[in-house]
C-alpha cells in the first residue's frame, strides 16, 4: 500500500542482525524498531488512504517471507509475539491500538528510541509528522470554530474595536500575536514643503534605527519663485504647492497612519503671506502644516543622515543645501557616542540663502566663472559671521562633510556618469576633494541646454545647480575635507527617526525578540 505522502513504505526487512543478541543497537535498527512502533501505535494515519476496515500494511504469511524470519531473530526470539503483531488486524480506534501496543511488549527503551527520533526525518527522508485521531481532530476543529464566532460576533457588536477602527488584542494567544506585531504592521508619514520641492514619505518601523519606505512623492513646486524680490509667494507658486499637496493629502487618506507630522520651511518662514498661504492649504487639502525654525530644521537634517556617519569619525560638519537657505551643522562625538547624532551638535547656523534665491541674484541659465565666484564670495561673507572654533583633525579618517541636497546628489549622478538617476547608487557613497572640483568644473563648462539635456539634473534644476555648486565651494573653504559623504535623504528621513525614536517602537522590537528567543 502506497504512502498518503507519496513514497513507497519500507519492507521490514533489512541487513540481517544475527549475532545482536547482546543487548547492542545499531543505528539502523533502532531506526526500523522506532518505524515499526509508529506504524502500530498511528494506524489511523494509514486509514485516511485506504479504505475504512482495511489493515494498515497489508502483509503475508510470516512463514513463507525471509524477512521476517530475520526479524524474528534480531527481536531476541519472540517470535511468536512479533508474528502476531505482523499479522493484518481490524482497525481499531488509535487510543486502543496506542495502549495495545503499549501492552504488548514495548520496552522502555523503545520509548525512549521512540522520543529521541521523534522530530527527525524517516527511512525516507520525510519527517516523522504527527498524525491526530479523527475524533481528537474533529473536537478540536469544533473548538477552533466556536471561538472563530464568537470573534466575529464581537467584532460586529463594535467590541474589541479600539483606536482608529483597528481591533485590539482578544485573551490569551490574541494578546501575545497582536502586542508582537502591531508596532511594525503602523506606518509614519513624514511631509516636507520647502522652498523648492514638496516631498512625502509614509515609511514603518524595520529593525532599530531603521525603516522601510512604503510610499512616496516628490515634485519641484518652486514655491519660493519671486520672493527674494517681492518678500510675498507668488499665486503660481502657491498654486503649484497646493496642486502637490492634493496629492499627498490623497495618499495620507488611503492608509492608515499611526503619527504624521507635516513641516513648511524657509519660504513660509520668510513670506509675509505665508501664514495665510496655510490657512488655504487647510481648506483645500485638509493638511495643517507647521513652519519650524532653523535650528530645528538643522537638528532634523542631522537625523535624517544620522546613518552615515561612521564609529570611527570624530568630527562632522552636515551641510543641507535647500531652495531658500542652507543648514549647517558642527557635529563632535566622543568616546560616548549618543543614540541620537542630533546631540553631539556643538555649532549650527542657517543661511538664508538657497539655490533658488541665489540663481534669481546672480542669474541661472548663462553662469560664466566670473558670475560664479561672485556667487562663492557671497556665500563666504555670510559663513564668516559664523563664529565656530576650528575642527582639530588629529588622524586621517577622524573628519569629513556630509551633503544633503539636490545639488550634491546631482554631483554623484554625474560623476557616476548614470543614464538615469538611481538613488541606490548615489545614497551613502564617498567623493573625494579633487573629484568634487572636477564636477564642478565640468558642470561650469557646460551651457544651459548641456545641463539639461544630463538625465541627473534635468530641465527643472539646470538652472539651480550651480548656484549649489556655488554654496558648496564657499563650504568647502571653509571646512577643507579630503572626502565628502553624499546623503540622498533629509528633513523627511529626520522627522520619521524622530517620531520612531519617541514612540519607542525599536526598543520594543528589541523586547519582543528577545523574549520570542527565550
Amino acid at each position: 500500500m502506497e504512502d498518503p505522502e507519496g513514497g513507497v513504505k519500507p519492507q521490514f526487512d533489512g541487513a540481517s542482525a544475527a549475532g545482536r543478541k547482546d543487548g547492542k543497537k545499531s543505528r539502523r535498527r533502532k531506526g526500523k524498531r522506532g518505524g515499526q512502533i509508529r506504524n502500530a501505535a498511528h494506524p489511523a494515519s494509514h486509514e485516511l488512504s485506504g479504505n475504512a476496515g482495511q489493515p494498515a500494511r497489508p502483509m503475508e504469511d510470516a512463514a513463507g517471507h525471509p524477512a521476517r524470519k530475520r526479524k524474528r531473530r534480531r527481536r531476541g526470539g519472540h517470535g511468536a509475539s512479533q508474528e502476531l503483531a505482523l499479522r493484518p488486524q481490524p482497525m481499531e480506534p488509535a487510543g486502543v491500538a496506542a495502549n495495545a501496543a503499549r501492552s504488548n511488549g514495548e520496552s522502555p527503551s523503545s520509548r525512549r528510541n521512540r522520543r529521541k527520533h521523534r522530530g527527525k526525518r524517516g527511512l525516507q527522508g520525510r519527517p516523522l509528522t504527527s498524525v491526530k485521531p479523527p475524533h481528537i481532530q474533529l473536537q478540536e476543529n469544533q473548538v477552533e470554530e466556536t471561538a472563530r464566532a464568537a470573534v466575529a460576533r464581537e467584532m460586529q457588536n463594535g467590541a474589541g474595536v479600539g483606536r482608529k477602527g483597528r481591533p485590539e488584542a482578544h485573551a490569551h494567544q490574541g494578546d501575545r500575536q497582536a502586542a508582537e506585531h502591531a508596532w511594525p504592521e503602523e506606518l509614519y508619514a513624514a511631509l516636507d514643503l520647502g522652498t523648492n520641492n514638496c516631498r512625502l514619505l509614509i515609511a514603518q518601523p524595520t529593525r532599530p534605527g531603521q525603516f522601510r519606505v512604503v510610499d512616496a512623492f516628490s515634485r519641484i513646486v518652486r514655491l519660493g519663485e519671486g520672493l527674494a524680490a517681492s518678500g510675498r509667494l507668488s499665486d503660481e507658486a502657491m498654486e503649484r504647492a497646493i496642486e502637490a499637496l492634493r496629492v499627498c493629502a490623497s495618499k495620507l487618506r488611503n492608509r492608515e497612519i499611526r503619527r504624521m507630522r507635516l513641516i513648511a520651511t524657509e519660504a513660509c518662514r520668510q513670506a509675509v503671506n505665508g501664514a495665510e498661504f496655510l490657512g488655504r492649504v487647510v481648506a483645500e487639502t485638509g493638511l495643517e502644516l507647521e513652519i519650524i525654525d532653523r535650528e530645528t530644521e538643522a537638528r532634523l537634517a542631522v537625523s535624517g543622515c544620522s546613518s552615515l556617519v561612521g564609529r570611527e569619525t570624530r568630527s562632522v560638519v552636515l551641510f543641507d543645501i535647500g531652495g531658500g537657505s542652507s543648514e549647517i551643522a558642527v557635529i563632535r562625538i566622543g568616546d560616548n557616542r549618543f543614540s541620537r547624532l542630533a546631540n553631539h551638535i556643538t555649532h549650527w547656523t542657517s543661511l538664508p540663502v538657497g539655490v533658488v534665491t541665489l540663481s534669481e541674484r546672480h542669474g541661472g541659465r548663462d553662469v560664466t566663472p566670473d558670475v560664479f565666484e561672485g556667487m562663492v564670495r557671497e556665500v563666504e561673507g555670510m559663513l564668516g559671521r559664523f563664529d565656530c572654533p576650528e575642527i582639530e583633525i588629529a588622524q586621517t579618517g577622524d573628519f569629513h562633510l556630509i551633503g544633503t541636497s539636490g545639488t550634491v546628489t546631482t554631483l554623484a549622478g554625474v560623476h557616476l556618469d548614470l543614464p538615469r538617476y538611481d538613488r541606490r547608487k548615489v545614497d551613502g557613497i564617498w567623493l573625494s576633494d579633487d573629484e568634487v572640483s572636477a564636477m564642478q568644473a565640468k558642470l561650469l563648462s557646460w551651457d544651459f541646454d548641456s545641463r539639461a539635456a544630463n538625465p541627473c539634473i534635468g530641465p527643472d534644476r539646470a538652472d539651480l545647480v550651480l548656484a549649489g555648486c556655488a554654496i558648496l565651494e564657499a563650504i568647502r573653504r571653509r571646512w577643507p575635507s579630503p572626502r565628502m559623504r553624499v546623503a540622498d535623504r533629509g528633513l523627511r528621513e529626520g522627522l520619521l527617526t524622530d517620531m520612531m525614536a519617541d514612540d519607542g517602537v525599536w526598543r520594543r522590537n528589541r523586547n519582543r525578540r528577545g523574549q520570542r528567543a527565550k
